[in-house]
């Protein structure tokens, strides 16, 4: 049965005449493809016949078949998607003959391997043809075109005054191959506040100009496009929110030649430039900013991926370069060209909230290492991958604070990834912003495909954090993949995360107390520069060799149900010392007994030297080697 709203295009005109689009829909034939393990459907899955006729379903999961050629035929279809498998036939194909029939229909189960959930397309055109054409009810406003924006580049977003505000990059159209460069926007309602859930998807509300197509909101003197980050509304000290960015200027083929700030006006519903900046500033805002607050000041910091600058959450203070502040083992005022590293009278090397002083990234740190500026394992980033222990290189991404899991939570793209270079998207951890950033594990992969510039959207958190969502750019244009997905290619895609999932268990850091306990310490604040013993997981895994950790009243380390309370609560849990073949980057942990006292105490390091001590011959279960020597002490 057709829905009001086909009828309703219909009557418009939408979806071609009343005559010709009705009998199209009668002879049209119904494919949906389902997770099948939610039940709903799934975007961006490609079914191509064995003579190459390529359709993708719409964000509902659906593809309209429409071939008069093959009605009434058994037709075999292949079925790919990004991040999810198909069943092989005898014959190893991934796909299956339907008996294509008109006005006929056919459900396909697919097996989702990401852990992450694709849910939807937000923008572009056409995001849900294929449901108008069949006639089903769809979620949002313009299922088929929205202020004739075809693709967007790199969201940025923030709330402000009560709204989301999202902003683009370069954006395509209908008119002509060159759209705008100059950070198209739009506006929409909180799920708090009337607008939709996040779960079905957004209703957009673009900033229109004359021409109908959606406008430039960042036009900035100087030639080429315009982009933006740094997005952030702050308060100012008359109570009044405002919103800025930071902007850059580029030309070919992509150098940055012009920096500024940039301030929203409500009266011109655009940015206006307020500041230059210089292009060799050492400290700048930009990327995906958080805001947090410890005692009783706010700061803003900037994740590129790694949240290491920060500025006081002001408008006075995010437009003076010269109070903002890098996390960094480098002397204040010393350089990265000529790197003076700060360490104390004990040698040990000193991180702390720095002025005028560069943060070391990855690429830096890997050269001050390399060069012996820096001991190995000095290092602040140490990102791996928890099943293979191999590093992960973080290119974008976003950090923000987690209810659910009383952590900061990232998920980030990796540079260098396979099988895609720019599609690899992954998921980490840590106490504080500043880390430790250690274990990730890979949310989402794109076969030979973009999906760079994720960003999480926290305003959409749902189940107190449980789940979240985020989005990304999926394109072409890095991958080496000639072939663009039609519709979909150079958009943003949704996609969602549920936080509970045990295969994100990842290790986290366990602290050694003064009294030599152990802890988990997750307060949200500042880095706890300490004694870090060891990773390990807080909750059950994903793992058949993980099993909880406990303490008696005397601190000792048991796995055995007889050795604690009802209502007792593992302090970690830990794989067994049996396994077969320990996980990677794991180390034993050691139990050392003083045979005198009967005290006992825990090390990975099994050539611990203590009086009185003696390591028992097997280790009571492994953890995850801590691979930092930082600001976190390590034991070994």
């Amino acid at each position: 049965m057709r829905s009001l709203l086909f009828t309703f295009l219909l009557a418009l005109g939408a979806v071609g005449s009343i005559t010709d689009r009705a009998i199209a829909a009668d002879t049209l034939f119904e494919i949906k493809v389902i997770d099948e393990e939610t039940g709903r459907g799934v975007p961006l899955v490609e079914l191509e016949s064995t003579n190459n006729i390529v359709y993708v379903t719409d964000s509902h999961g659906l593809a309209a078949v429409n071939e008069p050629g093959l009605s009434g035929q058994k037709v075999f279809f292949h079925v790919r998607s990004h991040g999810y498998e198909f069943a092989k036939d005898g014959f190893g194909y991934r796909g299956k003959a339907i008996d294509v029939t008109s006005g006929g229909s056919a459900t396909l189960k697919i097996k989702r391997l990401n852990i992450a959930q694709r849910l939807y397309r937000v923008t572009g055109g056409d995001i849900y043809r294929d449901s108008v054409l069949l006639g089903h009810d769809v979620p949002i406003e313009n299922p088929l075109l929205n202020a004739q924006v075809l693709g967007s580049d790199s969201v940025v977003n923030t709330v402000y005054k009560g709204q989301i505000r999202w902003f683009w990059g370069d954006t395509n159209q209908v008119k002509y191959p060159l759209g705008t460069f100059d950070v198209p926007g739009a506006i929409s309602d909180l799920p708090s506040e009337g607008g939709l859930d996040p779960e079905v998807g957004v209703n957009l509300t673009y900033f229109i100009g004359e021409n109908g197509f959606a406008r430039p909101t960042a036009k900035m003197p100087g030639e080429g496009p315009t982009w933006i980050g740094g997005l952030v509304t702050l308060t100012d000290d008359e109570g009044r929110e405002r919103m800025f960015a930071e902007y850059v200027k580029i030309k070919p083929p992509l150098t940055t030649y012009a920096r500024g700030l940039a301030e929203w006006s409500d009266e011109a519903e655009a940015f206006e430039k307020v500041a230059d900046l210089d292009l060799k500033a050492t400290l700048l805002p930009g990327g995906h900013p958080v805001k947090h607050k410890e005692g009783e000041i706010e700061h803003v910091y900037f994740a590129r991926p790694y949240p290491l600058v920060r500025v006081e959450a002001t408008p006075k203070s995010y437009m003076n370069l010269d109070e903002y502040e890098a996390f960094t083992c480098l002397a204040e005022g010393s350089t990265l060209e000529d790197p003076k590293l700060d360490r104390g009278a004990d040698g040990k090397l000193r991180y702390s909230w720095k002025r005028n002083t560069p943060a070391v990234d990855v690429a830096a740190q890997k050269k001050l290492t390399e060069s012996g500026v820096l001991k190995e394992g000095e290092g602040l980033l140490a990102l791996r991958d928890v099943a293979t222990g191999k590093p992960v290189l973080a290119h974008g991404g976003s950090v923000y604070w987690n209810e659910y899991r009383q952590r900061w939570v990232t998920v980030f793209l990796e540079a260098y990834g396979s099988p895609s270079f720019l599609g690899e998207i992954w998921y980490a951890e840590a106490d504080s912003l500043v880390g430790p950033w250690v274990y990730a594990t890979k949310i989402a992969t794109h076969d030979r495909y973009d999906f760079y510039n994720p960003k999480q959207h926290p305003m959409f958190d749902k189940d107190g954090g449980k789940t979240i969502y985020f989005e990304g750019t999926y394109t072409n244009t890095f991958s080496g993949n000639p072939v663009k997905t039609p519709r979909y290619d150079y958009n943003q895609m949704m996609y969602k995360l549920a936080l509970e999932d045990p295969r994100l268990a990842l290790p986290v850091a366990i602290y050694r107390n003064e009294d030599g306990r152990f802890d988990v310490r997750a307060d949200g604040g500042a880095a706890r520069s300490g004694q870090l013993a060891f990773f390990a997981l807080d909750r059950a895994a994903d793992d058949d060799d993980a099993f909880p950790i406990y303490a008696d009243e005397k601190g000792r380390l048991t796995g055995a149900t007889s050795a604690r309370s009802e209502n007792a609560k593992p302090i970690f849990h830990a794989l067994r010392a049996d396994a077969k073949e320990p996980a990677a980057g794991t180390m034993p942990l050691y139990e050392f007994v003083n045979s005198a006292t009967g005290e006992r105490r825990y090390s990975i390091d099994e050539d611990s030297q203590t009086a009185g001590f003696e390591r028992r011959a097997k280790p009571i279960c492994f953890v995850w080697e801590n691979p930092l020597r930082c600001m976190w002490e390590s034991e070994k």
